[in-house]
């Protein structure tokens, strides 16, 4: 059998599996949701272990960024389940007298899930949590990049689950692309723009509808009645966890002049006391995933704009957490998502023109405002247009299973986490149910008469 053959005869056992009408059962979604959630405990010690050799992630980011995320959705979606599912009823207008309207949420049936290296468990298994919630069945391709995870994946999913109803494929671009062939009912992917056009543009042959989760410059805006040490502390968390490998990470910094100094100064320190003042002696600080990402990310390093870190190994593919200052907007380093441990610094005299710069670009995945006055937040949160973001925070919004994530634009399209995940994966089936007790005759017949009834029950 060719990798196509295989690929078509397991689209073709999972649709089956939907629409013999195994995943409709409440009992059933939730017996499978209890057992990812139980999966992700016995399994515990191998997920660290893969973590570790494919990102060198500490136990604590695993805990927070990924296990601790999972965890969460799967809660929120054990709790919320019922309730969910439920037929939702909404309101008939008059002339629709007798009748009575509700929606009904309907699986959508095969569901394919092309997930990244940079978070490779929590982001291949969060939209899978909504998935099958919603009573799909998922392929879930997990990224090469990472492939001690991936493989991970591939052994939980086959041991627990049938693969007609959840069945990971590994592999690299040619396994992509012939998945890519495939009909699905619904294509999840996470990434860069890049490969989001190449996903969009081959689901477009089967009218496929996409959910792009992609990225974009990302700013972090520090007005001058910010509070400075928890400006720099949540920035740096933000900025350098993963060592920047994030797609909501602040990509780029701009502060106002007059706060410039104090600013990098207490970001100084926040570098020192979270990650460490010798990047050799810390063990638990993340590795570039590559060479060639390791080789983009250096290529960035200029000694005349490093004002903190700048050192690196390329033995091990680490990186400094590095800030650099006096960027100007048309630099190499503002054309492109860093997604890594360099922060670009930018100052602005006036924030109206600074958001007006932000506004001429592509609009970011994340923005970031950090300033005390409430005006001012409503102003930059409603004046710019970005997927999501937070006041005097970063990165935390993305851990909120009640806020839908995503972007738009250029940075994505498509939300999901709790409910939103449950609602991309669902159809939303319109129903009127007609009364059968009496039947209005003006939408029958014409005439003067029926044209003077009917007058009535719109006025």
């Amino acid at each position: 059998m060719t990798l196509q053959e295989n690929y078509q005869q397991i689209v073709e056992d999972q649709r089956k599996y939907v629409e013999q009408g195994n995943t409709v059962d409440y009992t059933f979604r939730k017996h499978q949701l209890e057992k990812l959630k139980k999966i992700l405990k016995e399994y515990e010690t191998d997920i660290f272990a893969a973590l570790k050799n494919d990102l060198n992630k500490p136990d604590h980011e695993i805990i927070t960024t990924e296990m601790g995320v999972l965890h969460t959705e799967l809660d929120v979606a054990l709790k919320n389940l019922r309730y969910w599912m439920q037929p939702q009823k909404v309101a008939s207008p008059i002339t629709h007298k007798g009748s009575k309207s509700y929606i009904i949420k309907e699986p959508l049936g095969v569901i394919l899930v092309i997930a990244p290296w940079n978070y490779p468990l929590q982001l291949s298994l969060a939209p899978v949590i909504g998935a099958l919630a919603a009573g799909n069945t998922v392929i879930l391709k997990p990224s090469e990049h990472a492939p001690h995870t991936s493989e991970l994946l591939a052994r939980m999913v086959e041991e627990n689950f049938d693969p007609s109803y959840f069945k990971v494929v590994q592999g690299a671009i040619e396994e992509t692309n012939m998945l890519l062939k495939q009909r699905f009912d619904h294509i999840f992917f996470t990434g860069g723009s890049a490969v989001g056009k190449i996903v969009m543009h081959a689901a477009s042959e089967h009218l496929t509808p996409v959910t792009l989760e992609l990225g974009g410059k990302s700013p972090a805006i520090v007005d001058e009645d910010a509070n400075i040490q928890i400006a720099a502390k949540r920035i740096v968390w933000g900025k350098f966890t993963n060592a920047g490998q994030t797609c909501v990470a602040p990509d780029y910094l701009l502060v106002q002049e007059s706060i410039k100094f104090k600013l990098l100064k207490a970001m100084k320190k926040q570098i020192k006391a979270i990650f460490g003042k010798n990047l050799s002696q810390n063990d638990n600080y993340t590795k570039i995933i590559n060479e060639a990402h390791f080789k983009r990310l250096t290529a960035f390093l200029n000694d005349d704009n490093i004002v903190h870190g700048g050192e690196y190994n390329q033995e091990e593919l680490l990186i400094e957490p590095t800030i650099l200052d006096k960027i100007e907007w048309d630099d190499p380093i503002m054309e492109e998502e860093i997604f890594g441990p360099i922060l670009p610094v930018i100052q602005f005299e006036n924030i109206e023109d600074a958001l007006a710069l932000i506004k001429s670009k592509e609009k970011p995945l994340a923005l970031y405002y950090f300033g005390e006055n409430p005006q001012m937040q409503s102003q930059v949160m409603e004046y710019v247009s970005f997927g999501g973001g937070a006041i005097n925070d970063t990165f935390f919004h993305l851990a909120n299973p009640y806020l839908p994530f995503g972007g738009v634009g250029q940075s994505g399209m498509g939300s999901y986490h709790g409910k939103a995940s449950f609602d991309t994966f669902s159809h939303q089936k319109s129903i009127l149910k007609q009364t059968t007790k009496f039947d209005l005759p003006f939408r029958y017949t014409g005439g003067t008469v029926s044209s003077t009834i009917l007058k009535k029950f719109l006025s």
